[in-house]
């Protein structure tokens, strides 16, 4: 069967080339590529013109799309019955479409997932990489919602669930992830169908991200539980231990030691074996990021939420 990759772009300009790069060293090439271009006005057209013939690649012009646009119209312009999702600033395994491709062709799997992985180029992004994504050990294939950066389907699948939310700017593919999974089932899982990218580089870029994150939830009614976990433990348990310190109680300090270490255990251990050619200064440096870039971004989500939130009960979006 034939395999069109997907895209949606604007303004990537020379971030597409190591995308574009990766694709073109793959053990299984994409019979075409769609890049749906949200109204690029630097050279991103240029550069995705220079890889036309070596790719079989088109371009769907869609200005003023976001992101859920952008993959529809890339999708209902591809001619391959399966369809590989990535995103721009990402470097695909070689074996990436080879290996989401196998369960559709092999097993007759209709949702593929890809897997993901950290590529720091700094100590800073080895911390965050640590701190905010998991490792495949942490995960179990049968509950793991892919990100769209490495993803196949059936495009009659795409189809049959609507396609990606287009009243939805962020948080999108979990919410195909779940219309999908609602009536398919279990999704295969691909772990050496990686897509690696680099994490946000510092604390502004990273509370802006998950600031846009928690709004999406917001907006798309996600994880309710979870959230609620969140403000309870900062507007409830924080000033509970602050009061027993503040009064000298020894228990206060206890608390927040344990909490703490039972916070930030699972992103030391991601990073210490990662760390071990860093000096003795360098590795403590990291891992004191590792409190700091949780706490930024728990702050950015709850300030992002109920942002999402207004905006659902003012717009009442589809359930």
């Amino acid at each position: 069967m034939k395999v069109s990759v997907i895209a949606t772009v604007k303004n990537e300009g020379q971030a597409l080339r190591p995308l574009l790069d990766s694709l073109c060293a793959q053990t299984r090439l994409p019979d075409e590529i769609v890049f749906c271009d949200g109204g690029s006005t630097d050279d991103t057209l240029e550069i995705l013109e220079s890889y036309r013939r070596q790719l079989r690649l088109r371009v769907v012009h869609a200005a003023g799309t976001n992101i859920s646009q952008g993959r529809n119209r890339a999708i209902a312009s591809a001619a391959g019955p399966i369809i590989a999702a990535t995103d721009a600033g990402v470097i695909l395994s070689s074996d990436w479409l080879a290996e989401l491709a196998r369960p559709i062709e092999e097993d007759d799997a209709v949702v593929v997932s890809g897997w993901f992985e950290a590529d720091a180029r700094t100590h800073f992004e080895a911390a965050m990489g640590a701190t905010v994504l998991p490792e495949l050990s942490d995960v179990n294939p049968a509950d793991f919602l892919p990100s769209s950066r490495s993803v196949a389907f059936m495009k009659h699948a795409w189809q049959e669930v609507g396609g990606y939310p287009e009243w939805l700017d962020y948080s999108e593919d979990l919410i195909f992830d779940l219309a999908l999974k609602q009536r398919y089932g279990q999704f295969a899982f691909a772990p050496r169908a990686v897509a690696h990218f680099r994490p946000r580089g510092n604390l502004r870029a990273f509370a802006r991200q998950y600031y846009l994150y928690a709004r999406g939830d917001g907006k798309a009614n996600l994880w309710p539980r979870r959230h609620a976990i969140r403000y309870l433990t900062y507007l409830v348990g924080l000033p509970l231990i602050a009061g027993q310190i503040r009064t000298g109680r020894v228990s206060g300090w206890l608390m927040l030691l344990v909490g703490g270490s039972v916070y930030c255990r699972r992103p030391a251990q991601r990073l210490w074996p990662k760390t071990s050619s860093w000096s003795p200064a360098e590795r403590a440096g990291a891992l004191a990021l590792i409190p700091l870039i949780r706490l930024v971004g728990d702050l950015a989500k709850t300030i992002g939420y109920p942002v999402g939130r207004y905006w659902r009960h003012k717009n009442q979006p589809p359930s």
